[in-house]
């Protein structure tokens, strides 16, 4: 991640305007007195940092605030969180000084709190008995000092950037049975996260990989039991590469920077998804049908029609041996996140948070009738058959929120709509989430799409650009926008000091008696 430099700058106030305290984003913060840089840097490359212009966001918060917006089913307002960097915590918190003060700054902002990654190798590096918690426990510790709530996601996958790869022993274990990740048709191996073939067979040092994520589970249970209920109010399961419910049917060298829009291919081609194919082929009477996956799917970034199996007209995805295929591939998928569900349900049951998971918008192609990238990608959606139905029956069943991901897209709405009804369907509670920073027009289109009752909204990611005179105003501005507060455009955004400060006054012009508070950030 790169890393932003910040640091205060004079405030030139405006005629007949209060003046406003200035606090920087300091190497030791302390209001008032000296103010020394701090920085967002990678903990692996802090001589790479890159400095930015100097931001100042100063914002008047009132005591007595304008009602919050409501969704528009349950009438209940949406709660804003901030995902915090990935890279948050190595071995220690990195940057911390830099994300204190980015704490206060989403505090005095309204923001409701922050989303914690936590990745199991860094947790629990080195064996499936032993567990580094320090540093995520010290962030958490400073997240409640902060007054921010917290939602935690129990990443049980790789992430590319940063590099955060999977746990050691488990990459060991790889490097001997290599079938135990996901495979495509032509060999190459992802190694973002376990194949789920290999949920119940003993392949981790003797133990399943369910039993290690119900182990990573107990073990987070256990050392941040003092934080939930008061701080930790959910905590959210990996069920897939980059945390979502699907196959990695993205090209293995995919990053978030190089989005992928193809249709992607089928992961079904390590020994033990072939083996599991090969028996459901024979139990069906159709043996050779078990031999592979579709010969004749296109490859990751062909269109749909370049090869027979996904065309509009006459396709093999339309015939029975299509639906043998795609009815065994999605099952594969939804028993998946099905068993890491029900553990993980178990393990938090009765404690005072809500489990959730998230839910990809694969919305490219979707207007074909094959839906192929959803298909390749585990959902057995088409123009005849609701795939997302038994995902919310899957999510309801086991009491979990639907976190569903990459609101920030323009394209989005036909399918948000029909994920949203299912979750009506089956009284699935939902929660939102962007892909990359910006795209707060659509953000907000999307969470007003008329079948959607959205409980919570996650914003991806703090982190250099996020505090960038670029990107701050347009959040602020955004924030302010879901919770119906009332801006002056002439008070939004200043930028006429030399230093290109920016000023952030949110709220009315002049504080009043003792029902407003002027702070600073």
């Amino acid at each position: 991640m790169e890393g932003v430099l910040m640091r205060s700058t004079e405030t030139v106030a405006k005629p007949g305007a209060l003046p406003m305290r200035s606090v920087g984003f300091s190497e030791s913060i302390r209001i008032g007195s000296i103010i020394r840089r701090i920085g967002f840097g990678s903990a692996r490359r802090r001589a790479t940092r890159v400095g930015l212009k100097s931001v100042r966001a100063e914002m008047v918060v009132e005591k007595k605030k304008s009602p919050p917006k409501k969704n528009l089913e349950k009438g209940t307002p949406i709660e804003l969180f901030v995902g915090l960097p990935l890279d948050s915590v190595t071995t220690t918190v990195n940057h911390p000084k830099a994300i204190s003060a980015g704490l206060r700054a989403l505090k005095l902002l309204g923001i409701h709190g922050v989303e914690l990654p936590i990745f199991w190798s860094i947790a629990q590096p080195d064996s499936s008995t032993q567990f580094e918690w320090a540093g995520y426990l010290a962030l958490a510790a400073m997240v409640r000092a902060a007054g921010l709530r917290l939602r935690v996601s129990l990443h049980l996958h790789a992430s590319r950037r940063p590099n955060i790869a999977l746990p050691s022993w488990v990459s060991r274990a790889a490097a001997v049975d290599p079938n135990i990740l996901f495979t495509d048709r032509s060999g190459q191996r992802h190694m973002d996260c376990l194949s789920f073939a290999v949920d119940e067979v003993p392949v981790l040092e003797g133990k399943t990989p369910i039993e290690c994520y119900k182990g990573f589970f107990h073990g987070f249970r256990e050392a941040f039991a003092e934080f939930f209920g008061s701080t930790i109010t959910e905590v959210s399961v990996s069920l897939g590469p980059n945390g979502e419910l699907r196959y990695p049917s993205f090209p293995p060298t995919t990053t978030s920077t190089h989005p992928f829009t193809g249709v992607g291919e089928f992961q079904c081609y390590d020994k033990y998804m072939m083996s599991q194919l090969k028996r459901h082929a024979d139990e069906s009477n159709n043996p050779l049908w078990g031999l592979s996956g579709p010969h004749d799917a296109p490859a990751y970034h062909q269109s749909p029609d370049s090869t027979d199996f996904f065309k509009n007209n006459g396709g093999k995805w339309e015939t029975p041996y299509g639906d043998f295929f795609l009815s065994w591939y999605s099952k594969q998928l939804l028993n998946h996140g099905d068993r890491v569900l029900s553990v993980a349900s178990k393990m938090f049951d009765e404690l005072p948070v809500q489990l959730s998971a998230k839910v990809p918008l694969l919305h490219w192609w979707h207007n074909t009738r094959s839906c192929p990238a959803e298909l390749t990608a585990g959902f057995y959606n088409t123009d005849r058959r609701n795939g997302y139905d038994a995902v919310a029956e899957l999510f309801a069943r086991n009491s979990c929120t639907m976190v569903i991901a990459g609101m920030d897209s323009s394209e989005s709405p036909p399918l948000l709509s029909q994920i949203t009804r299912a979750c009506e369907k089956h009284g699935v509670r939902i929660a939102g989430e962007n892909s990359s920073l910006g795209g707060f027009g659509r953000i907000k289109e999307n969470l007003m799409v008329e079948t959607l009752s959205v409980g919570s909204f996650t914003y991806q990611r703090m982190g250099a650009e996020f505090f960038s005179p670029e990107h701050w105003p347009t959040f602020a501005e955004f924030v302010g926008s879901v919770k119906q507060t009332e801006m002056d455009s002439d008070d939004l955004v200043s930028t006429d000091n030399k230093d290109n400060g920016l000023s952030l006054p949110i709220g009315s012009a002049a504080p009043a008696g003792n029902d407003r508070e002027m702070q600073a950030v």
